[in-house]
């Protein structure tokens, strides 16, 4: 018998932004897929219809785009096992919610929420099962004749699976070994509601694992207590040779360790926790790690080391590197702290590692924002002189501002500190002493710079000092000769007199 074909699946439901614990799950299915040479699929499950939000959908796909995690299967992309909206498939359920019930392994029950209420207010702890379902109204308790004349009615029902208690259902855990649950801790979960013709996430997650014939399960921690039930519906249906191997991954924890992470703890220190920019329907509006200027290779490096380690101590791995290096048997079974600090590192990291025309594309934006046009050879020039100092492209312009306007003030402390009694005397003269460089390369200018200094004996801390001060305007920035190599000979001697001038 030839080796089960990898086939993974990541099934966000549309009820808003995608939180990024969300964005590390399928990226998991990601790299697993790609490292098996599986398949990678997008299934939206939209059964809960009071929880749509207009537009998540739309969303959730272009945070993939941005992340280049590309889908081979599923909304908006297609396939055989279509359609992948759970909402499209309603007739495909009801005939499965069939099959349970005359099998006998569910029922029809016909409690109003007043009844159910009633019943929580009369039992304490009160769990919808085998030792209460006899008290309640549901086709077990109830005659043939009254259960179709309800039914004939409208009177609106649920379809609940009827679960054996005492039982130990064992669920297989790729990352946690057997996890073994009693049955009689699980309620007769509720599978399907007439009142909206669509099933829960239980039943509906089943059949389409089933029917897409989906190999592993890989989902967050959260989910796990729901396995046991996902087995007992794979033996009600007789699937138990194509049930999925599961992979329950850690939460993503607050970055001090206490809890869940949550878009309060982003609100409170200052991070995403969404791929993308959210507005909501009141017009809040919630960051996103591509508006606030991460890099998507940066982002899924972050991401990838929340819960895994590749065995080594290598961080930055190329997204080849991640996909041969993963092994869900290395992720961790406890929570990881989100440390949104890394992953500014990371983002740092990455912009280094980029070469300079890439960045300078991404820079050319800002630029125009600030109404500045330049030569794209400049432009990459500068790039690379000053991006080691930023962790962001949006701050490439603070960094390199200077280099394509002249300040119009200098910064106070700077001046007090660099600007000494004799420094518009020798910036006149440094004046005069560039004025008559021909090649004003930041080599020629240094050697004829500094042996200047030397044959006046002037201190050259002063003289460098002054003259950054004089073309930045405040006391940071570059080599000093690259700068004024770059702004060429002209710009450099207007800056130097006009500096004279104002400082005096």
């Amino acid at each position: 018998m030839s080796e089960r074909r990898v086939r993974v699946r990541f099934a966000p439901s549309p009820t808003g932004p995608l939180h990024i614990g969300g964005v590390r799950t399928a990226l998991y299915n990601f790299l697993f897929a790609r490292q098996h040479g599986g398949d990678f699929i997008l299934r939206i499950e939209d059964t809960d219809s009071q929880r749509f939000v207009p537009g998540a959908e739309e969303y959730i796909q272009e945070a993939f785009r941005w992340l280049n995690l590309n889908f081979d299967e599923g909304v908006g992309v297609g396939g055989k096992y279509g359609p992948y909206r759970q909402s499209e498939r309603r007739d495909i359920y009801k005939k499965y919610v069939q099959q349970l019930i005359d099998n006998d392994k569910a029922y029809l029950a016909f409690d109003t929420p007043q009844e159910l209420e009633a019943k929580r207010n009369e039992i304490a702890n009160f769990q919808y099962d085998a030792s209460t379902r006899g008290q309640m109204r549901n086709s077990l308790t109830l005659p043939k004749e009254e259960v179709e004349r309800l039914i004939s009615e409208g009177e609106q029902y649920v379809v609940r699976i009827k679960i054996t208690p005492n039982e130990d259902v064992h669920v297989y855990d790729l990352i946690r070994g057997d996890v073994t649950y009693n049955s009689s801790v699980l309620d007769d979960k509720v599978l399907y509601k007439s009142a909206d013709e669509l099933p829960t996430y239980h039943l509906a997650n089943i059949v389409d694992d089933h029917l897409m014939e989906i190999s592993h399960v890989i989902r967050g921690e959260e989910w796990l207590p729901s396995a046991p039930l996902h087995v007992l519906l794979y033996r009600a249906f007789g699937w138990e040779e194509s049930m999925p191997a599961f992979a329950h991954l850690p939460l993503l924890l607050k970055p001090e360790g206490n809890g869940k992470l949550s878009k309060r703890d982003g609100d409170k220190l200052g991070f995403p926790v969404f791929p993308l920019q959210w507005i909501d329907k009141d017009g809040n509006i919630s960051s996103g790690y591509r508006e606030s200027g991460y890099l998507p290779d940066a982002v899924n490096n972050f991401l990838a080391l929340l819960g895994w380690n590749p065995g080594n101590d290598q961080e930055f791995m190329s997204m080849d590197e991640m996909i041969r290096l993963f092994d869900l048997s290395r992720c961790s079974k406890s929570g990881a702290k989100f440390d949104y600090k890394k992953g500014i590192w990371f983002n740092h990291q990455y912009i280094q590692a980029k070469p300079n025309e890439e960045i300078a594309e991404m820079f050319l934006s800002t630029l125009k924002e600030h109404g500045i046009e330049a030569p794209f050879e400049k432009v990459v020039t500068i790039v690379g002189l000053v991006k080691e100092r930023t962790n962001f492209v949006k701050e490439l312009w603070d960094a390199s501002s200077f280099f394509f306007m002249a300040p119009d003030a200098y910064d106070e402390k700077t001046v007090k500190k660099r600007w000494k009694e004799d420094s518009a005397a020798c910036m006149s003269e440094l004046a005069d002493v560039l004025a008559n460089i021909d090649d004003f390369s930041a080599a020629t200018q240094e050697a004829i710079v500094m042996d200047w200094i030397a044959a006046k004996e002037y201190h050259t801390g002063n003289i460098m000092n002054a003259f950054r001060l004089a073309l930045v305007g405040e006391g940071k920035g570059p080599h000093m000769f690259d700068i004024s190599a770059i702004l060429g000979k002209k710009e450099t001697l207007a800056r130097l007199r006009k500096a004279v001038e104002m400082l005096k």
